[in-house]
C-alpha cells in the first residue's frame, strides 16, 4: 500500500511563521505510511476571479488544483488575522472550490491546526478555514490543535515534544479518515 498524502496549506507567507514551522513538524512527524507536503506557492495565486477561471486559468492555480487532486486528504496551518482567516487561505479555499460542487477539496478529509499570537490560538480563524472548506466539500475532521504563540516560548515546535505529539496526532486522525 503507499503512503497517504495529505496536503499542507499554510495560511502565513512569512518565511519565519510559526504556522510554517508547524506546517514543517507536520511533514517531519507524519505517522508512518503518511506523507505530508507543503504547497509553498499560495502567494502566487492571483484573487479568486471568476473571469480569469477559465482554460487560461494561471499556472499556479493548476499547480494548487493538482496538488489538491493527488492528495487523499488537506492540512490547513494557519493563524489568525484580525479575528478570523488570512487572506491568501481564504483565496486558495475559493480556487479549490471551483468548479462549485466538484473542486478539488469535494469529499476530502480536512483538518486545521495552528498558532497565533492571541491567548487562544487564533480559534476563531481556525472555526473560519473550517467552515469555509466544508462549504467548498472538504469533509472536516473534529480535530482542534490551536496553540498560543507563547506555547513556544522562541523556540522552533519542533523543540517541544508535546506540540510535535499533539501534530502528529492530528495527522494520523487526518490520515485515518482517508477512506
Amino acid at each position: 500500500m503507499s503512503d497517504i498524502k495529505v496536503l499542507a496549506l499554510v495560511g502565513s507567507l512569512r518565511a519565519a511563521s510559526l504556522n510554517r514551522q508547524l506546517a514543517d513538524v507536520a511533514v517531519e512527524a507524519a505517522p508512518e505510511g503518511v506523507t505530508v507536503e507543503v504547497f509553498d506557492r499560495l502567494g502566487e495565486l492571483p484573487f479568486y476571479n471568476e473571469d480569469l477561471d477559465n482554460e487560461s486559468v494561471a499556472d499556479v492555480v493548476v499547480a494548487l488544483r493538482a496538488a489538491a487532486g493527488e492528495a487523499a486528504a488537506v492540512l490547513a496551518v494557519t493563524p489568525e488575522y484580525n479575528g478570523t482567516i488570512p487572506a491568501v487561505l481564504k483565496n486558495a479555499i475559493d480556487w479549490l472550490s471551483r468548479p462549485y460542487g466538484s473542486g478539488a477539496v469535494v469529499g476530502k478529509p480536512l483538518a486545521v491546526i495552528g498558532t497565533a499570537v492571541g491567548q487562544y490560538g487564533g480559534v476563531w480563524a481556525h472555526d473560519e478555514a473550517r467552515k469555509s472548506f466544508g462549504i467548498a466539500g472538504a469533509d472536516v475532521v473534529d480535530v482542534k490543535l490551536s496553540l498560543p504563540a507563547s506555547a513556544f516560548d522562541g523556540k522552533h515546535p519542533r523543540e517541544t515534544a508535546d506540540v510535535v505529539d499533539g501534530v502528529r496526532e492530528v495527522v494520523g486522525k487526518l490520515a485515518a479518515e482517508v477512506g
